[in-house]
């Protein structure tokens, strides 16, 4: 991973932003790590595989009972989530 100061961050962003297409750049404040800036796509998977834990640990859970996908749509669609 790429890894840039702030403030080459900042003077370089147009360059960060082709940068962050092929892989995540790191970004750094006085040699401490402070962000990582990733593409959209890689934002839109990591939030997918965020999703499908959640599920899946929500799915393995004792306290399920009843675990239907339209009860969950129903309590949404109600603002009771």
């Amino acid at each position: 991973m790429q890894t840039l100061s702030a403030s080459n961050a900042k003077r370089e962003f147009g360059e960060m932003l082709i940068s962050i297409q092929k892989s995540p750049v790191s970004v750094t404040r006085n040699g401490k790590p402070i962000a990582v800036v990733l593409s959209d796509s890689d934002y839109k998977q990591l939030k997918i595989q965020a999703l499908q834990a959640a599920l899946i640990e929500g799915e393995n859970s004792a306290d399920i009972v009843d675990f239907s996908i339209q009860d969950i749509k129903n309590q949404l669609n109600n603002g009771n989530i």
